[in-house]
């Protein structure tokens, strides 16, 4: 009983959702992998699918045509990641809208990526939210954008924090991979950063997907505390 009563002391206080760190943000979207594991697995699948592609491109002009690919791919992935952290359902009109918004939403990152990572995390922090917006509340393309940027700002630094976070994840075990493998085949790295992004990438997109319920429940808080 003792043993017990101190690994509940050494345990962390579970904040709610209004109250969540971008480290609880990180431990949650473990958690919901966990309790989701073929579901996020699954979730990975396009997300390996588009670094394949965008590694097999031969030149820039090609790279560039596989701009819509890699949008329609990453929107799958991310209205999956949301109907998995929601549990809205995915045969619905509003899983079509969402998946419409998430097109418009990720046009435009593959380009600010290439450029620099960080414009495009920050301009996901600011429109991404209106994905999960779309899928769960049931919102227009515009309305849903507009909800987007609400949520976002409510407390952006939580939101761009908590990307910058899941994405560092991703690319700290990516480079993992690359380092105990230098010394085989160039293909044996692809393959190696492949499985690795299939297997990682469903954390950033199951934790953007939480960054909606912080979100939102930080909105209804301050709403609530301003009618009190």
């Amino acid at each position: 009983m003792a043993r017990r009563s101190r690994r509940a002391e050494r345990e962390p206080v579970v904040l709610p959702p209004e109250q969540r760190t971008v480290g609880q943000l990180v431990g949650e979207s473990i958690r919901t992998y966990e309790r989701n594991f073929w579901k996020a697995l699954a979730i990975g699948v396009p997300v390996a699918v588009v670094n394949v592609l965008v590694w097999s491109a031969p030149s820039g002009t090609a790279r560039f045509l596989a701009v819509p690919a890699t949008a329609l791919l990453l929107t799958l992935s991310y209205v999956a990641a949301c109907s998995v952290v929601t549990g809205a359902p995915l045969r619905s009109r509003s899983a079509l809208i969402a998946f419409g918004t998430g097109l418009l939403v990720f046009v435009p990152f593959p380009l600010l990526v290439a450029f620099y990572i960080l414009p495009g995390l920050a301009y996901l922090a600011l429109v991404g939210l209106a994905v999960p917006a779309a899928l769960v509340e049931g919102l227009g393309v515009r309305s849903a954008l507009a909800r987007g940027i609400a949520l976002a700002r409510v407390d952006f630094v939580h939101v761009l924090g908590g990307l910058a976070t899941l994405a560092l994840v991703v690319l700290l075990t990516q480079a993992g991979l690359f380092f105990l493998l230098r010394e085989y085949a160039e293909s044996t790295l692809r393959l190696a950063a492949a499985l690795a992004s299939l297997v990682v990438s469903p954390l950033v997109l199951l934790g953007s997907a939480l960054l909606y319920v912080d979100q939102e429940a930080r909105l209804r808080s301050r709403s609530e505390r301003a009618t009190a």
